[in-house]
């Protein structure tokens, strides 16, 4: 499905080339960029449907694009083999709000007969008006903040002895 180079209205669109490779990621929206053994980029936009109730990306989105675009790498560095990830670990430095582009690069640090190691970047362009694109501690991001309506009814006041 590469389309011929010499007919440019042939070739691929980003979401179909994403729907061949990876299924699952093509249903949240992503895309695939540039796709090599060596380097994978692709984005996506924030949906509500995967937002935290704080209208910010949930954490797990971005481990499941993550394990998706680390697959997709591991199996074309290792010569269209079966492959297996053994760990996957996020660290968090700055919300992607709803409406947000993220944008993502995947390289490779170390391939070997038994191990590839990838280094991802996971970078949030504010699409939206009003949004802060830049850093905010835990202490900044929470208190400040609104409970939304729908979960609200979940909180309970604290007794004594209740932890």
């Amino acid at each position: 499905m590469a389309g011929d180079p010499a007919k440019p209205l042939d070739r691929p669109t980003p979401a179909a080339k994403t729907a061949e490779l990876d299924l699952p990621l093509h249903a949240l929206g992503f895309e695939y960029g540039h796709v090599s053994p060596e380097k994978i980029t692709g984005h996506l936009i924030v949906s509500e449907s995967w937002c935290q109730p704080f209208k910010r990306m949930h954490g797990g989105v971005a481990a499941f694009v993550a394990e998706g675009v680390a697959s997709t790498g591991a199996y074309m560095a290792s010569g269209f083999q079966r492959v297996a990830g053994i760990q996957l670990s996020i660290n968090f430095i700055k919300p992607a709000f709803l409406g947000d582009k993220v944008e993502v690069e995947a390289s490779r640090i170390l391939l070997s007969k038994t191990i590839q190691l990838p280094n991802f970047s996971f970078q949030n362009f504010n699409l939206l008006p009003g949004h802060s694109s830049s850093p905010k501690s835990r202490e900044d991001l929470l208190p400040d903040e609104v409970s939304p309506a729908e979960i609200s009814g979940f909180q309970a006041p604290m007794g004594e002895g209740q932890c």
